[in-house]
């Protein structure tokens, strides 16, 4: 495994990196509230860095989310690259990667993902899907969604064609209640005997590569938001590192005391254990290697790991991390929704022990 980035992916997170830290600031922050942060989207995409995914591949992207994470920037690019972008490049028609990816490149076109609604959603025999997603992230600037029915076939879906519902979540991602009655959709991939999808003889289709596919993409979230979360720690413990340098108790600063550095230290191994397996499994994506027992491994460590880092990053602050306006506070709040999101601990490793118990870990 070689986890050094290439010229391209080093020149993309530079970039990113310098345009998350001119944009996404803490007064730029206060002022957007919970929205989405509309300039810094289109900034990122006038660069070039949404569309730059294809060619930097997963890896590329982890790094790019690892600099949205340490500024907690209010954009939508986890979703639309991964449930947009990565998805429709990898599982998509023909005509779907020609319609869709320029948009989902300059922005123009944002795709969120309702995956974890399955069982809520069903495919009617006409096609039309039906059901909730409670809570999707990013619907509200989202233009269409990949929906997972309950066979884990894989739908987009234009949200003018939908209900759609604001939904505040514990992190500002635009999240909304998406509900569909009959809505209309297309399969990703278009459809088998290239008939319109509302004649789909269902008995003909090839059900291993339905569930390959919905693993593929479920396997790309988890490790893009596992490497979204490594950002986000790195981000809560830079700020818990300058304020306990600088701050001083009996004449001493903070950063002196044993327990400090311990806390910090603990931090710092757990941000990079987010990190590291998070490389691991977008390379091997990458390197077309199995990698669905790595992504597993990434996101239990986002999830377990990430919210012992982000209430360490608040606790070195003292009574300041408590305050609703202080930086590291969003760091806090982004933290748990990504704990949240990726499945608690104790849920992903279970899935992870079946995974390994059925012996379907490949090497």
């Amino acid at each position: 495994m070689d986890f050094t980035p290439t010229e391209d992916q080093a020149a993309a997170r530079d970039l990113a990196a310098r345009i998350f830290g001119d944009l996404s600031t803490h007064d730029r922050l206060s002022a957007t509230g919970t929205a989405t942060d509309a300039t810094l989207w289109k900034a990122l995409c006038s660069a070039g860095l949404v569309a730059a995914v294809t060619d930097v591949g997963l890896l590329g992207l982890v790094l790019l989310l690892e600099e949205q994470g340490r500024t907690t920037a209010q954009v939508p690019f986890a979703a639309s690259c991964v449930y947009g972008l990565l998805a429709v490049a990898a599982h998509g028609s023909p005509e779907q990667r020609e319609r869709l990816l320029p948009g989902i490149g300059d922005g123009s076109v944002v795709v969120s993902g309702a995956l974890l609604a399955q069982g809520g959603v069903r495919a009617g025999a006409r096609g039309g899907l039906s059901g909730t997603a409670p809570v999707v992230p990013w619907l509200r600037d989202a233009t269409h969604v990949l929906v997972a029915d309950d066979r884990r076939w894989l739908w987009l879906v234009r949200t003018a064609d939908a209900r759609c519902e604001p939904v505040e979540l514990t992190a500002p991602w635009s999240a909304g209640r998406l509900t569909l009655d009959g809505t209309p959709a297309e399969r990703l991939g278009g459809d088998d005997d290239g008939a319109d999808h509302d004649r789909i003889d269902r008995d003909r289709i090839d059900h291993d590569r339905i569930d390959h596919v919905y693993a593929d993409v479920v396997a790309t979230a988890r490790t893009a938001f596992a490497g979204l979360q490594a950002g986000v720690c790195a981000g809560s413990l830079a700020r818990a590192v300058a304020h306990t340098n600088t701050r001083e108790q009996f004449g001493r600063p903070l950063a002196a005391k044993q327990a400090v550095q311990l806390r910090a230290a603990d931090a710092y191994m757990d941000t990079e254990a987010i990190r590291l397996t998070a490389y691991e499994a977008a390379w091997r994506r990458d390197e077309g290697l199995p990698y669905a027992a790595q992504a597993l491994t990434a996101a239990w460590w986002a999830s377990e790991a990430g919210q012992r880092v982000v209430h360490t990053g608040q606790h070195l602050h003292g009574g300041a991390g408590a305050d609703l306006e202080h930086p590291v506070h969003r760091h806090f709040l982004w933290g748990r929704q990504l704990d949240a999101y990726l499945g608690c601990g104790s849920e992903v490793l279970q899935e992870l022990g079946e995974l390994i118990a059925y012996g379907e870990v490949e090497t």
